[in-house]
């Protein structure tokens, strides 16, 4: 009994100690985004955000909602991640087309930043100068016509094979998102396995004529 009433003093303690630390850390939030001339965002939940004005599903009807009585322009908070929502065509116009610049670049993670040497690759990279030169080698050495047709039969055997399988299934439920991240796999494999195989017929043709040099 004496156990339980110790337990009970504890979680009112620590609870009213949370309370204390968030009515500040409240308040310098709200100071902050006045500050900022933030777009207008619907109440918060602490912790979550507004993950449950959300919904478990269709949750573009949930923005259309909140945008009929925000606006065009929302900001949220998915957890502590703030993330603007845009509603309408002309203000999509405005961000994608007119100050692209502006919305081009990535958030930094801390993650992918320690994971990628300060997030040098091309899907993490911030919007810029190395950007576009990472963006020009993967267009000339792994996305043009030429690299892309190259491995078109790779393609064509994988493709006939998922469709075999689903044909071969017999009316029974397929699990699509398996096949298709197998098909990913299978791919991914091959062409690395073909790129292997080309590199070293090319080492082995260069080499004969590096050794009469």
């Amino acid at each position: 009994m004496f156990l339980s009433f110790q337990l009970l003093l504890f979680s009112i303690t620590a609870l009213f100690i949370l309370l204390l630390l968030w009515i500040p850390i409240r308040w310098l939030t709200c100071v902050s985004q006045t500050q900022k001339n933030l777009p207008p965002s619907p109440r918060k939940l602490p912790i979550i955000g507004n993950l449950h004005q959300l919904g478990s599903n269709l949750h573009h009807h949930s923005f259309k909602a909140l945008s009929h009585k925000h606006g065009p322009l929302i900001l949220i908070h998915l957890g502590s991640s703030p993330v603007l929502v845009v509603s309408s065509a002309e203000a999509a116009r405005e961000i994608m087309k007119t100050h692209d610049s502006i919305f081009s670049s990535r958030h930094k993670l801390s993650i992918p930043d320690k994971l990628n040497y300060g997030s040098k690759n091309i899907g993490f990279a911030p919007y810029g100068e190395h950007w576009r030169q990472v963006r020009r080698i993967a267009e000339i050495h792994l996305l043009s016509n030429k690299r892309v047709q190259s491995f078109r039969q790779i393609r064509e055997r994988e493709m006939i094979r998922m469709i075999d399988m689903i044909d071969k299934s017999g009316g029974f439920v397929v699990d699509l998102t398996e096949m298709l991240v197998s098909l990913d796999n299978r791919y991914i494999g091959s062409n690395l396995q073909v790129s292997r195989i080309i590199n070293n017929e090319t080492s082995i043709m260069y080499e004969p004529s590096s050794r009469i040099i």
